[in-house]
């Protein structure tokens, strides 16, 4: 059974942002996501930040850094941020956009 990719706008913005070939890794990366959600990583509290029901997962030989959470009732998996492992830069931002508390808008991923 295959989940659906929806990005927070944000993280949608970031991968767009990255070069073409790192691009297509993640995308490639992503898709595995789909088919097995639970291939990424659980997190939980760490400095400070509370990200328990989050993962991550790393592409690029763990350059970059996605974190996502699944929606199991749904079969989606929400991408809520995607960047370099610099300085935990990643977990700030999706630590930022769980406390907005109302829903950005989404961008579908279409299945192909």
């Amino acid at each position: 059974m295959s989940y659906n990719i929806i990005f927070h706008c944000e993280a949608k913005k970031e991968l767009d942002e990255l070069d073409g070939s790192i691009r297509i890794i993640v995308l490639k990366l992503l898709k595995k996501i789909a088919e097995k959600p639970e291939l990424g990583e659980p997190l939980g509290s760490k400095a400070g930040m509370d990200l328990t029901g989050y993962r991550k997962i790393y592409a690029n030989k763990k350059k970059i850094r996605i974190v996502y959470k699944i929606i199991e009732n749904e079969l989606i998996v929400y991408i809520i941020a995607i960047g370099t492992r610099d300085k935990e830069i990643v977990f700030d931002d999706t630590e930022r956009r769980i406390k907005k508390k109302t829903l950005p808008k989404t961008s579908k991923k279409k299945k192909k």
